[in-house]
């Protein structure tokens, strides 16, 4: 069946809201979220040319996705892109899903963001990132604003 084997990646687009709603719903840890504010985020991200929003599509539907952002910083002298979000559908891990939507950002990332390089925080997953040559680097610290 294709959407176990090759699914084609594609920008995010407003229909894919509820298979999107869906998979971070199941990615989230240490959230709940909301759909209300889901799809004003959405909207926000797919109306910046600074945030990537990236879809692993079949016939059946969306078996992943990738949200990732750029943004100047100091002190890498250029610009960060942050893989902010990557899910996979259990079901297909460890096929090269993951791989595939992280080297399409890096594409991204380098071609149009012009990064320096690609940041992310990740509580469980690091055996993939190591395995596509990320180096861990930083202590992940986070404060809840409310």
């Amino acid at each position: 069946m294709q959407h176990h084997t090759d699914p084609q990646l594609r920008p995010a687009v407003p229909n894919d809201a509820d298979e999107l709603f869906r998979m971070a719903q199941l990615l989230a840890t240490s959230a709940t979220p909301q759909r209300q504010t889901f799809d004003h985020l959405l909207t926000e991200i797919l109306a910046d040319p600074h945030q990537y929003l990236l879809v692993a599509a079949a016939p059946t539907g969306l078996s992943g996705y990738l949200y990732g952002l750029i943004h100047p910083a100091f002190h890498a002298n250029g610009k960060i892109a942050w893989a902010e979000e990557l899910f996979v559908d259990p079901d297909l891990r460890g096929a090269g899903l993951g791989r595939k939507l992280m080297t399409d950002f890096e594409d991204w990332a380098k071609q149009v963001g012009h990064a320096q390089y690609i940041a992310v925080a990740t509580r469980r997953a690091h055996d993939f990132y190591d395995a596509i040559g990320f180096a861990e680097s930083a202590t992940y610290f986070k404060k809840t604003l409310t």
